[in-house]
């Protein structure tokens, strides 16, 4: 390529305009539809399942992390939105077609769900059988059909926002954009509230399968809107894709092969991706286990248990802004997420502690002291990842990064129930059984901080820059 092309480019992208404060929450819009989603799932069908219709609760956290297990797509998904445009778009396309795919998926598998539930529903409960084994595995296909509609989707997203960001202004755009994942929480949280508010502790399965069904056709259509909403035009306008990429047809250039050689050119990929594994296992293991934990031990029902999102997500709200926007800027990145962390493992012990009051209240503070640390860990974390992030294999990074989150978040959940179902056996309450799997989150929250305190981001691009100079010299050969 020609030193002039390079420089033409560059030259393009002083007139592009700099991404403002309102396309930062339309942005959001697509945060709060998966957040929306997340409390249908691991908010409610978890409930369900291990509750209502008595499915062994390591078995429901199998099937509820096999979205997250297909997270090595993620690579892939976000290697070809870097390489190849689909309809003319290299992020947006593939936002709108994976929430196409994860929107329907979860209505399926709701209705996989009641047949399992047809085939447990024996005087003995439940047994492995052919009927069990057969829906099992049909539900375990639908969850990881709907895993990479999810994976296209949120990869290309998290894409985008690198393409549309700067570093001066990073901080800021995922302060705005995630704390309206956690409006998502809140409001899908009101919304599955309101929905199943009818329902009563001891409701039967018919009722409860009208009222589950609805709220499953309801949401999704408004999740698969709002990513439309979200993103409609924002990449022709503000993308700093081409610009920033120094070869014009990078469609040929950076193939799957020399991208994952840019991603492995240094130690500090390593090291952090580590980090996200281990803060991202210890900030979700008590997925799977919160809203039984309300229902077992604090006797709410099945409404007042899914509202109790309404509290965690607010914490991380208020955090989200406040982090974005004053502690990021002040602390700077690596010590405001050595402060998440220790926040997050003080709160998650609280969480445990609760359990021996089983007063609703001291819950849901615990709830919301539990939000405020995870918004300042979360938005130090992601504005990390994308300054780790090299704009010529944006999608690629993006790409690892989810990757680690996502397998982290699935061995989370299975690791959460399992732990559930172990203490059962050997503690003598449920309170301590709980309480188990709270403790060993405060723990592994204090190790992550071992990993972050040998992150170094000059390291990174240094040895980054350099890859990707070697790559340019072998095309130009």
């Amino acid at each position: 390529m020609a030193s002039g092309e390079v420089f033409d480019t560059k030259t393009k992208s002083l007139s592009l305009p700099r991404v403002n404060l309102l396309t930062m929450f339309r942005l959001g819009l697509f945060q709060m539809g998966l957040s929306m989603m997340s409390i249908l799932t691991l908010g409610v069908l978890n409930r369900v399942m291990i509750q209502e219709i008595a499915i062994p609760a390591t078995l429901v956290s199998v099937v509820l992390a096999l979205p997250l297990f297909v997270a090595p797509s993620r690579v892939w998904f976000g290697q070809i939105s870097d390489a190849k445009p689909l309809w003319g778009y290299h992020r947006t396309a593939y936002v709108w077609v994976g929430a196409a795919i994860f929107a329907i998926a979860a209505f399926l598998a709701v209705q996989v769900m009641w047949q399992l539930n047809n085939a447990v529903s024996s005087p003995g409960g439940w047994a492995w059988t052919t009927q069990t084994i057969g829906w099992t595995a049909l539900l375990s296909l639908v969850f990881a059909v709907y895993g990479l509609g999810i994976c296209a989707s949120s990869t290309a997203f998290a894409a985008l926002l690198v393409d549309i960001s700067e570093e001066d202004n990073r901080s800021k755009v995922v302060g705005v954009v995630w704390s309206m994942l956690m409006v998502g929480i809140i409001v899908g949280a009101i919304i599955s509230s309101k929905l199943l508010e009818p329902l009563t502790l001891g409701a039967s399965i018919a009722t409860l399968q009208a009222a589950i069904n609805r709220l499953f056709l309801i949401v999704p259509a408004i999740v698969f809107g709002l990513a439309i909403a979200a993103t409609l035009g924002v990449e022709k306008k503000y993308s700093q894709y081409l610009s920033r990429s120094t070869m014009v047809n990078r469609e040929d250039s950076i193939t799957l092969g020399k991208a994952w050689e840019i991603l492995t050119a240094s130690p500090q990929t390593g090291i952090f991706f580590t980090f996200l594994l281990v803060m991202t296992l210890c900030l979700f293991m008590q997925d799977p286990i919160l809203e039984p934990y309300a229902g077992q031990v604090f006797k709410m029902p099945l409404a007042e248990s899914t509202k109790l999102n309404v509290f965690y997500g607010t914490g991380i709200l208020i955090a989200y802004v406040v982090s974005g926007f004053l502690i990021v800027p002040r602390l700077g990145k690596q010590r405001t997420a050595r402060l998440g962390c220790i926040l997050v493992a003080f709160c998650t012990a609280l969480l445990g502690i609760s359990g021996f009051t089983a007063n609703p209240a001291f819950l849901k503070l615990s709830l919301i002291l539990f939000g405020l640390g995870t918004g300042v860990l979360t938005t130090a974390a992601v504005s990390l990842m994308l300054d780790l992030t090299a704009a010529e294999a944006a999608g690629t990074f993006i790409g690892a990064w989810g990757l680690a989150q996502s397998v982290s978040r699935g061995v989370a959940v299975v690791l959460g129930g399992t732990l559930l179902d172990v203490g059962r056996k050997l503690l003598p309450n449920l309170v301590l059984a709980y309480g188990l799997v709270f403790a060993l989150e405060a723990v592994g929250m204090i190790v992550s901080i071992w990993f972050l305190n040998r992150v170094n981001i000059a390291e990174f691009q240094t040895n980054t820059k350099l890859a990707i100079a070697s790559v340019l010299e072998t095309d130009l050969d």
